[in-house]
């Protein structure tokens, strides 16, 4: 186990390499001067050239990318052009608040999604099959950022229940573990829980049905082993694929969740970045999304642990 953690993380330091180098270029190709958002439109000529020398902009491209990149690993990733804070200090804060409504999204999307492929990947053919089915097909089919809105305009708007924006009162962005609080989660959380859930339901009743049928369920049943008995053998056997799924959708969760926490104005990563692009703010930019993938890349890491762990064939192989 030790020896596969090292190589994979060996293979895990070009990836991210990689990813900051593309990182890198496709925030610096994009349209427009990240200098519109430090001066004035009528700002002098002169001025203008300071400022672009003072952030390293007047380098060439190679050169920018290897101080950035000297910096990043120092833990440095600059200071924010529109605000000229610390890009980690608005960051963390965004992390912290988008890895929380992940969290909860995907916890109610995996619960919800393997208790529907269990049951429909046992009872193939059913009504309930069908039922789950349906539902599956309709939560990766909606498009989350409509659903978001339909339900503000329902249980925010007409009925009153819950609140439609931020994360605290107010619109505050400052977090609080009580009742006050936690109800700006539930609107977003459940938005966003909607694709991983149809995702994880259609998975795990693949898996499941294929097991049913393998010849060791039929033996199991043969020796006259209770039901329960042999749906937690298939439940055995499924983890590890269902388990690589699970950690891909929450890799999907913490980077995708953009237009989820713009429709909910929840303070995280998506809002941060949506804030970013139209400010063309580079540092910031560049930062959220080298971090967000980093994130992936050890998320897909611990996956490949725990499948290692939960499964002995891969061991061996």
């Amino acid at each position: 186990m030790f020896l596969y953690l090292i190589r994979r993380i060996l293979y895990a330091v070009p990836i991210a390499l990689a990813v900051g180098f593309f990182c890198f270029m496709l925030v610096q190709i994009a349209p427009g001067d990240p200098i519109n958002a430090i001066v004035p439109p009528d700002a002098p000529g002169d001025v203008v050239e300071q400022v672009r020398r003072d952030y390293g902009l007047d380098k060439p491209l190679p050169v920018q990318f290897g101080l950035w990149l000297f910096k990043v690993v120092q833990g440095d990733l600059g200071r924010s052009l529109a605000t000229g804070r610390p890009v980690w200090s608005d960051l963390s804060t965004a992390i912290g608040n988008t890895l929380m409504l992940a969290t909860c999204a995907a916890l109610l999307g995996f619960i919800i999604g393997c208790l529907l492929g269990g049951v429909a990947g046992t009872f193939r053919g059913s009504i309930l099959d069908r039922v789950a089915t349906t539902i599956a097909v309709a939560g990766v089919s909606v498009p989350h950022y409509w659903l978001g809105m339909v339900l503000v305009v329902i249980f925010s708007v007409q009925l009153n229940w819950l609140p439609a924006m931020g994360a605290g009162p107010g619109g505050s962005s400052d977090w609080a573990w009580n009742w006050e609080h936690m109800q700006h989660l539930v609107l977003p959380a459940v938005t966003l829980a909607v694709i991983p859930m149809g995702i994880v339901t259609r998975t795990v009743r693949g898996i499941v049905a294929e097991i049913m049928n393998q010849e060791f369920v039929t033996a199991l049943r043969g020796k006259g082993l209770r039901r329960l008995d042999v749906f937690l053998h298939v439940v055995k056997n499924a983890a590890p694929n269902a388990l690589a799924v699970m950690g891909l959708q929450l890799g999907y969760l913490m980077g995708g969740s953009i237009l989820v926490e713009t429709v909910f104005s929840w303070p995280g990563t998506g809002l941060l970045l949506n804030s970013a692009i139209f400010q063309r703010d580079l540092p910031v930019l560049q930062g959220t999304i080298l971090v967000l993938a980093m994130f992936f890349v050890a998320l897909n890491l611990l996956v490949d642990l725990m499948q290692t762990a939960l499964d002995p064939r891969i061991k061996r192989a």
